[in-house]
C-alpha cells in the first residue's frame, strides 16, 4: 500500500520508524516525524500523547514482522535444529551486508533509553527478546533437547544479541556467522548430551 492511502496513524510510524532506525531515537525530533510523514504536528500529537509514545509504537511495529522473519529463515533452512539455527544467523549476516543496515532496533533503542528502564519502549523491547526467547525453548524442547531447552535459549539469545552488538562495532557481518557456528555448536552437543 502507498504511504499516503495508509490510514495517518500508520502512516506516522512507519515514518518514524525510518527515521528512527536510520538516525536513532534521540536524534529525530518529533517535527521530522511530521514532516517525513507529511502530517502537522497537531496531528501527530492526536494520534500519540508523546515522543515516547511513538517510540513504544515504533518497537510494536516491529515485534511480530521480526519474529516471522527468524522463523521463515528457521522453516526454509535444511536439516535439523541446530542447522535451521545456524540459517537463522548466516540470514542475519545476509542483511548486515546491505549498507542501510543499522543493527538490531530493540538493542540501539534499549542502548539509547539505558538510563529509563520504566520507558513504554523499554518494555516492549524486553517483551520482543522474551517472545524470541521462548520461540526458541519451544523450537528445543520440541527437539528432544530438555532439560537443556531453557538454557540452550538464552545462550543462542546470548550469541544473536552479541552478534549484532559486534557486527555494528565491525562493520563485519562474519561474526554473525561466527556466532551462527557457535550456536550450531552448543546444540549439538546438547543433542549429544541426552
Amino acid at each position: 500500500m502507498a504511504p499516503s492511502l495508509l490510514p495517518t496513524r500508520d502512516r506516522i510510524v512507519s515514518a518514524a520508524a525510518k527515521l528512527f532506525y536510520s538516525e536513532g531515537i534521540r536524534a529525530v525530533s518529533v517535527d521530522a516525524v511530521a514532516e517525513k510523514a507529511g502530517v502537522t504536528k497537531r496531528t501527530l500529537y492526536y494520534h500519540f500523547a508523546s515522543k515516547d509514545d511513538l517510540i513504544a509504537a515504533y518497537l510494536d511495529m516491529r515485534d511480530h514482522p521480526n519474529l516471522a522473519l527468524f522463523k521463515r529463515w528457521f522453516s526454509e533452512t535444511e536439516g535439523d535444529v541446530a542447522d535451521k539455527v545456524r540459517g537463522v544467523f548466516y540470514n542475519l549476516a545476509g542483511s548486515a551486508r546491505h549498507p542501510r543496515w543499522k543493527g538490531c532496533g530493540f538493542l540501539r533503542t534499549s542502548a539509547e533509553l539505558a538510563n529509563m528502564p520504566g520507558h513504554p519502549a523499554m518494555k516492549i523491547g524486553v517483551a520482543h527478546k522474551k517472545r524470541v526467547e521462548d520461540w526458541l525453548y519451544g523450537v528445543f524442547e520440541a527437539a528432544g533437547l530438555e532439560p537443556q531447552a531453557r538454557t540452550l535459549a538464552r545462550q543462542t539469545i546470548l550469541l544473536l544479541d552479541g552478534s549484532f552488538a559486534v557486527v555494528l562495532l565491525h562493520r563485519d557481518p562474519s561474526y554473525m556467522e561466527t556466532a551462527g557456528e557457535a550456536a550450531h555448536s552448543l546444540i549439538r552437543l546438547a543433542g549429544l548430551l541426552e
